[in-house]
């Protein structure tokens, strides 16, 4: 039976204010004297106040509307810019005469069945590489973090590469990025297996790497073996990205998986935040690494499998973008999750734009283009922000 306490006080209630009355050093020897009172804080709020939500944080007050900008601007410039160039002017009235409009047929021809899937798809496999970068460069706390790290690319990549190797994509133009998706929710079910129960990102990362190296040694079997030299051809001009000659059906394949594996990600904004203070300080704030982790991959197999499996292997995206967004923010991770998503739009966009106006005999690769430019700025802020990390 609980007593009530000495002197008829009663016990105070979490989150309120009291006061504790200690003894002064003079009052052991003199009992007389008065009792000092002094406040103390608040208990903490409770553990659940942490649960994994989108969040907001500190930036840049211009970030946000300088990227939006941009990404209008992108998209602007990849509807209208090509072999043959297209005037607001003659955007605007191609659009408002429709798909099957005549006023200007070859204007609509271009729009709707080249560029404009061809603009879509670079805003959004870019903002989900974006995305997936800069949530798991806060995640497993790691710098040179990106998507290839837990093997979601290469797995991508592989699913694809077998679709062209035995002909299923002669059967329909959905079936290689069907095959792709469905390696990357294989090779998720693989590293769950392999990591088990650890909610280390150390366990995690290792698990990936066996994963990334299974699927690039399954890739380069099928090239080692491909008695079809043109087969072989194909495989490589896939392997290097491009989201040339994409139609709306891609757009429909590529969209419903990159929606949900965004917003998956976005949810755990909060629990990246709280890692950054290591597993133990996370699950002390009521993070349950045990649903981040799940939620984390898979988001990261569903966008990452359904952007690399219509456009191919792209690198650098995830990897950079992060670094030139993190010195406009307050560096929280849950900070750099939207603008890293408008920056790597903005950026995989633009980069298809310069592959179109490049004059050469054939048609640069667009994961080519985002290495030479990735590599030099990643060198530079490497270099600039190393004491930061």
């Amino acid at each position: 039976m609980a007593h009530e306490p000495s002197g008829g006080v009663a016990p105070p209630q979490p989150g309120q204010s009291y006061t504790v009355e200690a003894h002064s050093a003079q009052s052991h020897s003199d009992p007389s004297r008065s009792l000092e009172s002094r406040p103390v804080a608040p208990d903490p709020a409770p553990p659940h106040c942490l649960t994994p939500g989108p969040v907001l944080r500190r930036r840049h007050p211009l970030l946000m509307p300088v990227l939006l900008l941009l990404v209008g601007a992108a998209a602007l410039a990849s509807l209208g810019l090509g072999a043959v160039m297209l005037s607001p002017l003659r955007l605007l009235a191609a659009l408002a005469d429709g798909p099957q409009g005549q006023a200007d047929r070859i204007a609509s021809v271009i729009l709707f069945e080249l560029r404009l899937p061809r603009a879509l798809l670079g805003l959004l496999i870019g903002a989900m590489l974006g995305l997936a970068g800069a949530v798991l460069q806060g995640y497993l706390r790691n710098p040179l973090a990106e998507p290839s790290v837990l093997g979601a690319s290469n797995s991508a990549a592989l699913g694809a590469v077998a679709a062209l190797y035995f002909g299923l994509a002669e059967w329909h133009a959905a079936m290689l990025p069907l095959m792709a998706i469905a390696a990357g929710m294989g090779a998720l079910l693989l590293l769950f297996a392999l990591s088990g129960r650890s909610e280390s990102p150390l366990g995690l990362i290792l698990a990936g790497i066996a994963v990334s190296t299974l699927a690039g040694a399954g890739i380069s079997l099928a090239l080692n073996l491909s008695s079809n030299p043109f087969a072989a051809m194909e495989i490589m001009n896939w392997l290097l990205g491009s989201i040339e000659n994409r139609s709306s059906e891609h757009v429909l394949i590529a969209l419903p998986c990159i929606i949900v594996g965004a917003g998956l990600l976005l949810l755990d904004g909060r629990a990246l935040d709280a890692l950054s203070l290591g597993e133990d300080g996370a699950r002390s704030l009521g993070v349950d690494l045990t649903r981040t982790r799940t939620r984390l991959l898979f988001g990261l197999a569903i966008g990452v499998g359904g952007a690399v499996a219509v456009s191919g292997s792209i690198g650098f995206v995830g990897l950079i973008v992060p670094h030139l967004i993190r010195p406009l923010t307050d560096r929280a991770p849950s900070s750099i999750l939207l603008p890293s998503a408008l920056g790597g739009a903005a950026l995989l966009t633009l980069s298809d734009v310069m592959v179109r106006l490049v004059p050469t005999r054939v048609e640069l690769k667009l994961g080519v283009v985002t290495a030479f430019l990735g590599v030099p700025v990643f060198l530079f802020h490497l270099l600039r922000e190393r004491r930061l990390w």
